[in-house]
């Protein structure tokens, strides 16, 4: 028997292992992942203060800008997810950043409303980077590691969507006082360099110290490649006529897609209702993503471990628990008018909604195989689904922002019903039960040949 472990899906997470190419994949993902985040979400803490007076924006001028630059992700992440199938995660990733840098560096040039709507469309598609890391890990992890191995690396890439909201306003000052900016509203130009430049360095790393699977890349191992045996549907298809691929949809719409539209309005939010400077609403708001240092991790870990006793079963179970919680603690944030019980109930939606998104990806997996990139790229659709949906009814609706929380709130607690309808056969708990004995046990062996 071949005891080449690094052949193998990895069944832990060992944070300080930069040799094996699992965990330099789990590194560099997350990382490709925060980057995307960070350059997507550069405008939203700098939209007030200095995006918006240059340009002079309106108010709906700023939520259209925000709704495009979500939406446009809808299409990236539906795109990506087949690519990942077709091409590898590898050469996606790195084609991503590629274009991520162009994008957002691009964006310092945007002279009116009309470029800079497409600026910020084109920054969007750098959203589809959730689907190649979720797709990735998931190609590296064996079953009772999977749940938290793609909730940390979405968790911390996620991160990128906090530390924006602080970071951003200090880059751009940078930019003023070391005179590379001509002046207060155009110090935001020069600071779309500074994630550029990353996400360029980044990516040659991703090419150089990753691999498709832990056999090596498609090219190399092209029985890893996914393809369509004679007489199914297409992998695309087959994702499509699965029900519960569009429940987790409409799941990951009640919960990342609320993360994406509380990252881009979190900081306008504490600005206007509680009278916040720039700098002050930015710190606050990046509280929200900071959560997801952990939150996300401890959704995944828990629902691998939900699994171990309730099976596949167990994992939907958890995501419906913590669903419901999230929505909850959205209505009672949404009734805070003090800063502080804002700040505190906001931090407790904030874990909720993490851990919802760990939990729906702890379960992706296992919908169907074969399709992986398709099923990861729908489901993640459908968290951009989720924040449109959010900015077009604070858009047309006229309610305010802090009524519009307590409606988003009622229908999160509604959508987490829909979980109960995701479904596994008996041969899926098996097959998942068979492929994590067979993992512990090849590893088993190792250690025992190690110590003869």
């Amino acid at each position: 028997m071949d005891t080449n472990l690094s052949l193998e899906k990895a069944t832990r997470i060992n944070l300080f292992d930069f040799k094996s190419v699992q965990m330099r994949t789990f590194h560099l993902s997350w990382l490709a992942f925060f980057l995307c985040f960070f350059g997507w979400f550069a405008h939203a803490p700098l939209m007030n203060s200095t995006i918006g007076p240059e340009m002079d924006l309106t108010k709906a001028q700023k939520i259209t800008a925000f709704i495009a630059s979500v939406g446009v992700t809808i299409f990236a992440r539906l795109l990506i997810g087949s690519l990942c199938d077709k091409i590898g995660p590898r050469k996606s990733y790195t084609y991503l950043l590629l274009f991520g840098a162009i994008a957002v560096a691009a964006s310092s040039f945007a002279y009116n409303w009309e470029t800079y709507l497409i600026s910020r469309m084109a920054i969007g598609v750098i959203g589809a980077s959730f689907v190649i890391t979720q797709y990735h890990t998931t190609r590296m992890f064996a079953p009772n590691a999977v749940g938290i191995a793609n909730a940390t690396t979405a968790g911390w890439g996620n991160l990128g969507g906090g530390v924006t909201q602080a970071v951003m306003p200090l880059i751009a000052s940078g930019m003023l006082a070391f005179g590379f900016a001509e002046s207060e509203l155009s110090k935001w130009r020069p600071a779309m360099f500074v994630p550029a430049a990353i996400m360029l360095i980044v990516a040659y790393l991703y090419w150089k110290f990753t691999k498709d699977t832990p056999k090596g890349n498609f090219d190399e191992a092209p029985e890893e490649r996914s393809v369509k045996k004679e007489g199914e549907s297409g992998l695309f298809m087959s994702a499509v006529k699965d029900k519960r691929v569009w429940i987790l949809f409409a799941i990951y719409g009640a919960c990342f897609g609320l993360e994406l539209f509380v990252n881009g309005r979190a900081a306008t939010y504490y600005q206007t209702k509680f009278m916040l400077n720039e700098t002050t609403a930015g710190l606050i708001a990046a509280l929200f993503g900071l959560m997801n240092l952990f939150a996300r991790s401890t959704g995944g870990y828990l629902g691998d471990k939900f699994s171990r006793t309730g099976g596949l079963a167990g994992r939907v179970k958890w995501l419906v628990l913590v669903l419901l919680a999230e929505g909850a603690a959205l209505v009672l944030f949404s009734r805070m008018d003090l800063l502080g019980p804002a700040i505190t109930t906001m931090i407790i939606f904030s874990l909720f909604v993490q851990m919802a998104e760990g939990a729906t990806y702890s379960v992706v997996p296992f919908i169907n195989k074969k399709s992986l990139g398709a099923v990861a790229g729908i489901v993640g659709a459908g968290g951009n689904v989720g924040a449109v949906i959010y900015a077009q009814f604070l858009l047309r609706s006229g309610s305010s922002l802090q009524d519009s929380f307590m409606y988003f709130g009622l229908a999160v607690v509604a959508i987490s019903l829909l979980g109960f309808g995701i479904k596994f056969s008996k041969d899926d708990e098996e097959a998942a039960i068979e492929e994590q004995k067979r993992l512990e046990e090849f590893e088993s062996k190792l250690k025992l040949k190690k110590v003869a």
